[in-house]
């Protein structure tokens, strides 16, 4: 019916009234309705999250019509909670919530793309070279070539290319540089496995098989906290957020929750019903400070000094003046303090801590014959000297007594905290202090670099008959933290009140926190502790651990919970949430992802050092080691640059290498056989002669730099990538925004063990390749980007350390346009790459070079001075002085065959982790009968690993988390070590077998793995620790125990075997660079900080139009309102930002919760969005990391030591940028670099 007369004024139709006229109903058209109707109309909903690494891990509804997902909801289905605790819904943000966005928007890669000048050079070589191999070695070879499409990098230029064509190119490329030079040089860089575990396997899986050089991520983001490494040989491991309901007393330090831990954030809020205080501890007025109870404003940089002046608190009243049975008995079972310290006499007189005293040491080695100088001595309350159960030693070499029991020699004992009653002697011990250190930029408190403390010592007759005096580390912590004793000590303090290390009232002058906020903290804290046995919490943020000396914030938090009897108990201890780390079916993950299934071992390589090499970050290094030693150490025997350390370490096994050797690999067998020799023996005898090199000795050696390097699930060069310009420089050989001089135009340290070049190579990497569903800033440079499938278009699975669940993706469409999931994408390379390699490679002999790995006998290399083979200190002994060296035959023309079947060692060698091993074959012969098995070919008989799916259901068959069988044999294999029965935790699960398609169904619980340290338990909530206190398994630290003291002769002459304040370092990024021209407008240095933002999770969502319309949009920089004042600045207005590394725009966020001194730029901004050129680089504006660069530390090196071992994202080098300066001042011209503008600037660089 027509509607024409409804549109006139005076044709209405009447109403009906009701309600004696109140109300009325009009007789209107209401066919509007129906479009809102469609718009929320749906033909099906189908379970998935987001593989974003945001820890969240929540379950949504995809909601999809006519095969195009429309909206997305939370689901509210997760498995309910006990009684007494609120349940893990609601979960989501507003981020997760607008991802539909992306599938159709014009940011979405729809196609497979390539560099046009790249793909016109290897059309022309195609038609010259039938063979792909060679047609990629006539473009390598031709330096004019090769440098053409190098340079073209991230200035567009992008066409739309095919699958079938960019295979072949990428399988070209990976064939040509592994015969050429090694299958090392082929690299891959993909993060956070736990969000998306199949996605990530892909690529690492195709990786493997290759013999590839897979990249780290949780060190290189700086979300590895080196300190947990040192304290319980544990990557990381935290209570789920529903523990926080458990809690007491809950500090939030530098941990932002509502605003980076969204969907857990009710619980935080929830437990103050209870009447749980809730303190938050942040530089800004965040929006944790406004759910909190009480806040402390310490000044950045600072908090090793806020707590420690806490511990001294914590020391005096609990444990000294009124103590506490609880911390003292937690104290004496649970950590390293009962263990004896020898003491050693320097040249100069002073007597320093040493080493521990081990058996080894003792007459008799008291009676300890397997690993005596690996098991740590304490005296027991009857004088005797004893060795108690589960020291390291314990560990390796016999069964039965790595545990926690109260035994040593078989006999029931109980340990001595402290020698004050039974000292022969007072020594004056001296200890480093770095409190006085002068930086403009932060407080400092003079006081001499050494303080001498009174500590009560024993004198032992050692097995060589000397005499020596030893300490224990309970009085050296409390000698540490000033505690007055009674003993003369003139360094100890006698009241709060007195400015001395590490009072309240010095914590003050430090910090700017008032000393009686300090004090009444601490103490609230601890009597909390004390009154509930440990539910006192500490969660922790990133931001604290972005710091150079990020070990000394946590170290100093960590002695907090370990004084109070915290970890290990429900409702306290550690919670350390930054990446989404936790990936709960490690164990059946890793074999699919590293491809242990067909050869062992993989080349795994920590990131950090990885850059700070290849893209040349050295070569500006300003910062020496002689700055970091103690003052107690003998300098002399630590000189170089900072990356001779790191070659140091590569050398005697500590840290990897990669690439490895200056020779490739492939070809060492060859030469082993010319002289008769095996390949192990020959490398060794060739590294001692110097036939053979490291290949980070000459890193700018064309031979010894990375060529081929794949991107997948990361946006490393807009998000990740510390450093940015000096990786667009050397890495990529395009424009960088670089502003300082390398090391060859100044006087400063150049390294002893590398050698220098006064060119640096740029541009090393021969191609990029980048996987990923949006366009971003790692796709701007990249040679070939290809489109992968969305979130909600691919089969995957996720899991994270706030609950206990696990989730699927889901498939609810199929991917759009030509994109493909990343199981899909590398299957088809491998296929292309095993049809391209015939004729150039076969079945070949690599030798594999493995640093000496945490959780195996390799962690017991050298017990007590630190010999270097190459300096004719000791012979070169694989796996102990020098990396394992182990030899890997692999088949490339079956590495599509490979990639897509489970392999034989898993029947031949097992599964396991974390020390522990236990057979598969049920779990092989099961999976051949759920993925059915290859049918002919060579991986004839083998199960299926097709789709995504398959992998999956490799994965849950595998894992002990997943499969109550594995988990009932995991826990039996930790038995026979601890010499105790875990099974009980695992039985009642023993029958429960997850599958995909259940947790499609519903998300699932996880079973208790000796993976992990909690338990999955219906009666207490997941708590790290908790199976070390309650079912007495020991860490994996050298004495077995909580390890408060650092004994690694590197850390003790780094002045770290115990926890001290140590101030920011000085990069001299913004005293050591090139003179910038003014602008007219004052420029201030401040202190520059990334915290994680509210509009995004890292850069996604960053330019997603929902979030950038709740935002300001675009790049924007936070400052406050004293320091904008200073400088003109206005709220809005266009900012610059520079130093020695680079510069970017932005504009600026006038703010009154910024303190002076610092700026913030929200982590992390795309460089692809409304920004401007820079009027320093004369190019546009970078992002974040632009004006970052990585400083790795000497002490993330060591390796071989009890829990200072490496392992892949476990321990070494971290990327850390919160120590760095920008200058800062407005813009005076805002050049969009489009048109006349870009004209503009062409002119002036002629």
């Amino acid at each position: 019916m027509s509607k024409l007369l409804d549109r006139f004024r005076y044709f209405k139709t009447k109403g009906d009234s009701f309600a004696d006229g109140h109300g009325q109903v009009y007789h209107t058209n209401r066919d509007w309705e129906d479009s809102y109707r469609q718009r929320w109309q749906f033909d099906k909903i189908v379970r998935s999250t987001h593989g974003v690494n945001c820890t969240g891990s929540c379950s949504w509804k995809i909601y999809v019509k006519n095969g195009l997902v429309t909206w997305e909801t939370q689901q509210t289905d997760y498995p309910r909670t006990r009684p007494d605790l609120p349940n893990h819904e609601p979960r989501g943000c507003p981020r997760g919530a607008s991802y539909s966005w992306y599938l159709y928007s014009a940011n979405r890669l729809k196609y497979p793309l390539v560099r046009r000048r790249l793909i016109e050079l290897w059309r022309e070589a195609l038609a010259q070279h039938t063979d792909p191999v060679l047609a990629w070695d006539a473009i390598q070879n031709d330096p004019q070539k090769a440098q053409s499409y190098r340079k073209a990098r991230g200035k567009g230029g992008f066409i739309r290319s095919n699958w079938k064509e960019l295979n072949q190119l990428i399988a070209a490329a990976n064939v040509w540089t592994i015969k050429n030079y090694g299958p090392d040089r082929v690299a891959g860089f993909s993060p956070i496995p736990a969000m998306s575990m199949v996605s990530y396997a892909a690529g690492t899986r195709y990786l493997s098989l290759l013999g590839g050089t897979c990249l780290s991520f949780y060190d290189w983001y700086c979300d590895l906290p080196p300190a947990s490494p040192m304290t319980w040989g544990e990557q990381t491991d935290v209570p789920e957020s529903a523990d926080w309901y458990n809690s007491s007393y809950i500090i939030a330090w530098g941990s932002n929750v509502p605003q980076t831990r969204t969907p857990d954030a009710h619980f935080f809020t929830e437990v103050r019903y209870k009447g749980t205080k809730t303190v938050a501890i942040t530089p800004d007025f965040s929006e944790v400070a406004k759910l909190s109870d009480q806040w402390l404003a310490p000044k950045q940089g600072t908090d090793s000094a806020l707590a420690m002046a806490m511990g001294h608190v914590i020391l005096k009243e609990f444990h000294l003046d009124n103590p506490s049975d609880y911390f003292l008995n937690y104290c004496r079972r649970y950590t390293d303090m009962p263990m004896l310290v020898l003491l050693d006499e320097q040249a100069d007189g002073r007597v320093v801590p040493g080493r521990m005293l081990r058996a080894s040491d003792l007459a008799d080695g008291l009676g300890e014959t397997n690993n005596p100088e690996w098991k740590t001595i304490a005296f027991d309350v009857a004088g005797n000297l004893v060795a108690p159960n589960g020291s390291i030693g314990f560990r390796w070499g016999e069964k039965g007594k790595w545990n926690l029991e109260s035994l040593a020699a078989g006999q029931e004992t109980e340990l001595t905290l402290s020698l004050l009653i039974t000292h022969d002697s007072v020594a004056d011990v001296a200890f480093p202090y770095f409190g006085g250190n002068e930086n403009p930029h932060f407080r400092s408190v003079k006081q001499e670099p050494v303080l001498t403390r009174r500590v009560p010592s024993k004198t032992l007759t050692l097995a060589d008959g000397s005499q020596r005096r030893v300490v224990s580390v309970y009085d050296l912590v409390l000698a540490n933290y000033g505690l007055d004793r009674g003993l003369e000590d003139n360094n100890a303090a006698a009241n709060y009140a007195e400015i001395k290390a590490y009072t309240p009232a010095w914590g003050e002058q430090i910090t700017g926190v008032p000393a009686y906020l300090i004090e009444k903290i601490a103490r609230e804290f601890a009597d909390t502790a004390h009154k509930t046995h440990g539910r006192s919490m500490i969660i922790l943020g990133a931001g604290v651990n972005h710091w150079y000396h990020m070990d000394m914030n946590y170290r100093g938090m960590i002695n907090m919970l370990v004084f109070c009897g915290c970890v290990g108990q429900s409702g306290g201890g550690w919670s350390h949430y930054v990446g989404q780390e936790k990936l709960r079916p490690q164990t059946g993950w890793l074999p699919l992802a590293f491809a242990l299934d067909w050869n062992r071992p993989p080349r795994q390589m920590n990131s950090t050092s990885y850059f700070y090499n290849h893209a040349s970050q050295w070569r500006y290094e300003k910062l020496t080691a002689q700055e970091l030693l103690s003052p107690l150490a003998d300098a002399s025997k630590f000189t170089g640059h900072l990356i001779d350390f790191n070659v140091r370490a590569e050398r005697m096994g500590w840290l990897p290498s990669a690439p490895q050797l200056n020779l490739n690999p492939l070809h060492v067998k060859a030469r082993a056989d010319a002289a008769g020799m095996s390949p192990q023996d020959y490398t060794v005898q060739a590294l001692k002669s110097g036939d053979i090199r490291f290949a980070c000795e000459q890193p700018d050696n064309g031979k010894n730099h990375p060529r081929n390097l794949f991107v997948w699930r990361s946006n490393l060069l807009g998000s990740s990538g510390k450093g940015h310009e000096y990786m667009l420089k050397y890495l990529l050989g395009t424009e960088s925004g670089i502003q300082g001089e390398d090391l060859g135009s100044t006087d400063d340290v150049k390294p002893e063990e590398v050698e220098w070049q006064t060119a640096a190579i740029e541009g090393k990497l021969d191609l990029l390749v980048t996987l990923d569903f949006r366009m971003s800033s790692t796709c701007l440079f990249s040679d070939i980007v290809l489109p992968t499938a969305t979130w909600y278009e691919k089969d995957d699975m996720n899991t994270s350390d706030m609950h206990p669940f696990i989730h699927p993706l889901s498939a609810a469409v199929d991917p759009a346009w030509e994109s493909r999931s990343d199981w899909e994408i590398y299957k088809g390379i491998a296929k292309v790459f095993s049809e391209v390699c015939v004729g150039h490679l076969g079945t070949e002999t690599d030798v594999v070079l493995q640093p000496l790995q945490h959780d195996s006998p390799g962690e017991l290399s050298q017990p007590f001075d630190i010999l270097d083979w190459r300096k004719g200190e000791c012979d070169l002994i694989p796996g102990k002085t020098a990396p394992n060296i182990a030899v890997v035959e692999r088949n490339y023309p079956e590495t599509y065959e490979r990639f897509t079947s489970l392999g034989p060692l898993l029947d031949k060698l097992g599964n396991g982790g974390k020390g522990i091993s236990w057979n598969t074959q049920n779990e092989v012969d099961f999976l051949g009968k759920l993925n059915y098995v290859k049918l002919d070919g060579p991986a004839k008989g083998r199960p299926r690993i097709e789709t995504a799916i398959d992998a999956s259901e490799v994965i849950l068959a595998l894992a002990p988390e997943t499969n109550g069988q594995v988990a009932v044999k995991a826990w039996e294999a930790l038995g026979e070590l601890t010499g105790r029965d875990h099974t009980h935790l695992a039985l009642n699960k023993e029958d429960e077998k997850i599958r995909f398609r259940d947790i499609q169904a519903q998300p699932r619980k996880i079973i208790s793995s000796p993976t992990w340290s909690g338990l999955e338990s219906e009666h207490v909530s997941y708590n790290a620790g908790y199976t070390n206190v309650h079912e007495l398994i020991p860490w994996r630290t050298i004495s077995g125990r909580q390890q408060l003291y650092q004994d690694h002769t590197w850390m003790r002459a780094f002045g770290e075997s115990l926890v001290a304040y140590r101030p920011p370092i000085d990069t001299r990024s913004v005293t050591h660079m090139r003179e910038i021209p003014p602008n007219g407008f004052p420029e201030k240095a401040l202190n520059f900080l990334t915290p994680h933002q509210k509009w995004g999770i890292h850069s996604t969502y960053s330019e997603n139009l929902l979030m950038q319309t709740l935002s300001r949009g675009g790049p924007i920089v936070w400052i406050s309102e004293t320091d904008a004042r200073e400088l003109g600045i206005e709220d809005n207005d266009w900012i610059e930002a520079f130093n020695a590394n680079g510069a970017l725009t932005a504009r600026a966020v006038v703010s009154q919760r910024v303190p002076p001194g610092m700026t913030m730029m929200y982590h992390a901004q795309e460089r692809i969005l409304n920004i401007p050129g820079s009027e320093v680089t004369g190019r546009r504006g970078g992002i974040h990391n632009s004006v970052t660069r990585v400083c790795p530390k000497p002490t993330h090196m060591i390796g071989g030591y009890a829990q200072l071992a490496y392992s892949f994202n476990y321990y070494g080098t971290v990327g850390s940028n919160r120590d760095e300066f920008i200058m800062i001042r407005k813009m005076k011209n805002i050049n969009w670099l489009d048109g006349e503008g870009r004209d503009q600037v062409q002119e002036a660089k002629k």
